[in-house]
């Protein structure tokens, strides 16, 4: 019963937030036409009863309800006069110091819902961020907008995160790269059509807790309702699953991909964004299933990069990706072709089918070694 209570008095609270918009914008444009006619009875006054051309009667109206009041004009016959303070004075100046007032007002009243997440942006080609994590989301948005902003193929684009995490608005650090979010909850049908996702470039659905399984089924909804505001057309979706099995159910949902929730990593899902497929290879240096990344303890002196790899992955012992130097034992990933090292140590991506023993290693690079050196 509680549950129900808190989320009634959040959809009346939106109800009565685009309410209150709606009726202020009514209330400027009546206030507008309002302004309007009042100027055309008043030029047309003047017209007829002080005989002036059109142009002199609208530049005498405008001046005179502005309050500026050069005075190259004026009314001089009694109904002119009374037409001017009964048009202008009276009511004109004070429509629209009124109108003035409500515009004021309803910017401020704007300004306050795009800081809070009650602005329906329309917007296009965006990355749509969807749901929040339990722990530090402020700190876990700033990373993983910073490497959106790194990375060349998303740097200029606009960023949108549905949460209901930042009932204040989003911290400060956050607007100023150019975050905008939307307050609401993630599963929320009207929330989620509210960030327009068939309009989207890409979309990520983050796991609100990394531990447990209830997050998997909030997400399974929120894919199947996106799937549905696409109309089965999806931009690039990448979604977080807590479980093994829950991977199946949401490519069946519409996910292009789905990848662990590793909360210290974000780049992971910005490498997923740019070069789809490439979260699977970072996945599984962070398993010991499928491939995975070995160290066998292999002295080399002298050996060229591209020999000992190509020697490596011609005999399937691995791919090489990295070496420990002999000198300073710091760890050198992935150096160029020609690259000649001495290594206290190799770091090799394995399979799960065929884990060689340092000495298969041993054998296979002492061999390519004698081939170099011959």
């Amino acid at each position: 019963m509680l549950l129900l209570r808190v989320l009634r008095r959040r959809q009346s609270r939106k109800q009565i937030s685009q309410r209150l918009d709606i009726n202020m914008r009514a209330r400027l444009r009546r206030a507008f036409y309002w302004l309007l006619v009042l100027i055309v009875l008043h030029t047309l006054a003047m017209v007829t009863l002080e005989a002036m051309g059109w142009g002199d009667a609208l530049w005498l109206t405008l001046t005179t309800m502005t309050t500026v009041g050069y005075g190259d004009h004026s009314a001089v016959t009694p109904l002119g006069r009374a037409a001017t303070v009964a048009l202008l004075y009276v009511v004109g100046i004070t429509l629209l110091a009124q109108l003035a007032s409500d515009y004021i007002d309803y910017r401020l009243k704007r300004k306050e819902s795009m800081i809070k997440g009650r602005w329906r942006w329309q917007m296009k080609g965006h990355v749509l961020i969807v749901n929040s994590p339990n722990n530090n989301p402020a700190v876990y948005f700033e990373r993983l907008v910073t490497q959106l902003r790194a990375t060349e193929q998303l740097e200029d684009t606009p960023v949108q995160i549905l949460t209901d995490a930042f009932p204040e608005g989003l911290p400060e650090n956050l607007r100023e790269m150019g975050v905008v979010h939307y307050h609401g909850e993630p599963s929320d049908p009207q929330a989620l059509k509210a960030v327009m996702p068939e309009h989207a470039r890409a979309i990520i659905v983050l796991a609100r807790d990394e531990y447990s399984r209830i997050s998997d089924s909030i997400t399974l909804d929120v894919l199947t309702q996106l799937r549905d505001l696409c109309h089965g057309a999806m931009p690039y979706t990448v979604a977080e699953c807590v479980h093994e099995d829950s991977r199946n159910r949401f490519e069946q949902a519409g996910a292009s991909t789905s990848l662990r929730p590793i909360r210290a990593y974000p780049e992971m899902l910005v490498r997923s964004l740019v070069a789809p497929g490439a979260e699977k290879i970072l996945e599984n240096l962070f398993t010991h299933c499928d491939d995975h990344a070995m160290r066998y303890p292999v002295k080399l002196e002298g050996a060229i990069w591209s020999d000992v790899t190509c020697r490596l992955m011609a005999a399937g012992m691995g791919t090489l990706m990295a070496y420990v130097a002999d000198e300073d034992g710091q760890v050198i990933c992935h150096p160029a072709h020609d690259h000649r090292f001495n290594a206290s140590a190799l770091i090799l991506m394995v399979r799960e089918e065929y884990v060689p023993t340092t000495q298969d290693i041993e054998r296979c690079v002492h061999q390519a070694n004698a081939a170099t050196s011959v």
